[in-house]
């Protein structure tokens, strides 16, 4: 079967592959999709500015779908089966270390700017609270050395 040559891509055609790019992430099944060879959706993507930022949304998108997938991964595990040896089965959830501690360098940077910094006053009111406390420990070393 003859794939579409580029005369008969039409704007319906490109936002089909958009979105099945954006669905999959991959450009072989999105061209298919939408009737144009892949050949051509990559002539297309270096010449034209619009479609090259719709392919590169998309990517984002399956991308970020892609990270969501691996969160849940990390955090809810993923199911295993495990032979017992009178032949039966049993199943529990397995984490991937590696998996998880990826994303955590990944998303360290992230994490840490997201993170509320101190205010000038929640400093004030840490200071403060530590020189009350010192204050309270001097006030008690002081009785201690009096009683002795």
């Amino acid at each position: 079967m003859r794939k579409a040559s580029g005369r008969s891509c039409t704007k319906e055609k490109l936002e089909d592959f958009v979105a099945t790019l954006a669905a999959t992430c991959n450009v072989t099944l999105s061209a298919e999709a939408a009737g144009i060879s892949v050949r051509h959706a990559y002539k297309l993507r270096n010449k034209d500015a619009a479609f090259r930022a719709g392919w590169l949304e998309a990517m984002g998108t399956a991308y970020s779908r892609l990270e969501l997938v691996l969160l849940d991964r990390a955090f809810n595990g993923t199911e295993k089966v495990v032979p017992r040896k009178d032949g039966g089965t049993d199943r529990m959830l397995e984490y991937s270390n590696q998996l998880g501690l990826q994303l955590l360098k990944m998303h360290r940077d992230t994490a840490l700017a997201s993170a509320p910094e101190n205010e000038p006053a929640d400093i004030d009111e840490i200071r403060e609270r530590l020189f009350r406390k010192l204050e309270r420990l001097r006030k008690r070393e002081e009785a201690r050395s009096a009683a002795e």
